[in-house]
């Protein structure tokens, strides 16, 4: 029998710009091109540079890092980046994504207080998507808890599975403050599947975002799924590194969730020697 050999899949790996604060989004463009990250995906945020659809483009081509992915403002902190409104801030991620050359916009299913965004979100993400060829990929999330108290934030749901949508993305750091199985959310997604972001938690009420490998999340196992699957999306490190003592820190931290991620997805396709 033929001995089988590594193939590396096609899915990129990007590093997300959230995984460098309190450093800058050019900071994460400098990093992810020193380490070998195969492009970045942009959180657009506080930070006047990720807002700034020139001055991206600029660190895209001076880093020869492409843009993957545009992270609409959907935090509580971004309330006021790019409008109040949600639907602008939407509309505005995806002329983002299109002029960058991103495929994918990101988002997050609407807070509980956002009634009308919320009553209409279902089909407005349907109604957008069909208006691009950027996927809309909706966040699983999480409840919110404090001490024995549970807080439903999210509306229609945080386990965003239980609506339809075109595309999900998946978050291993979300799945373990949610408490909920990771793979089983990962196959009710099946086919809808259209982005990951790759982090570990252990089930505290914190959403931690570990670098994959030092929580209880089935990182290897996700990304193994993803590799024998075919997966055509990007798998997005997003990792906390605030807790790095320097700037040499913070680079081993995404240098190591890098190697982890490539290791898991090539050891996981095997095939035939000719």
């Amino acid at each position: 029998m033929a001995e089988p050999v590594v193939r590396i899949p096609d899915a990129k790996v990007a590093l997300s710009t959230a995984s460098v604060y309190p450093e800058s989004t050019a900071t994460a463009f400098e990093i992810a091109a020193r380490l070998g990250y195969d492009g970045v995906e942009v959180m657009v945020w506080t930070d006047p540079v990720s807002q700034d659809i020139d001055a991206l483009r600029r660190l895209s081509d001076h880093h020869r890092m492409p843009i993957l992915a545009v992270h609409a403002p959907c935090l509580l902190i971004t309330q006021r980046v790019w409008s109040t409104d949600p639907w602008t801030k939407l509309q505005r991620a995806k002329a983002a994504a299109e002029k960058l050359g991103a495929s994918t916009v990101v988002v997050h299913p609407p807070f509980r207080w956002q009634r009308q965004y919320a009553r209409d979100f279902v089909t407005g993400i349907w109604r957008m998507a069909d208006e691009t060829d950027v996927r809309f990929a909706v966040e699983n999330m999480y409840p919110w808890r404090y001490r024995d108290r549970e807080m439903l934030a999210y509306a229609p749901d945080w386990d965003v599975t239980k609506d339809d949508y075109r595309h999900f993305t998946i978050d291993l750091s979300h799945t373990a403050t949610a408490r909920t199985d990771a793979l089983q959310m990962l196959d009710r997604m099946g086919d809808r599947l259209g982005h990951v972001h790759l982090a570990d938690g252990n089930g505290s009420g914190k959403d931690e975002h570990l670098v994959p490998g030092r929580g209880t999340q089935p990182c290897a196992e996700l990304l193994d799924h993803l590799a024998q699957s075919g997966f055509d999306g990007h798998v997005v490190i997003e990792v906390n590194t605030r807790r790095a003592m320097s700037s040499a820190e913070r680079e081993a931290d995404l240098a190591e969730a890098l190697a982890f991620t490539r290791l898991h997805l090539a050891s996981a396709v095997k095939v035939p020697r000719g």
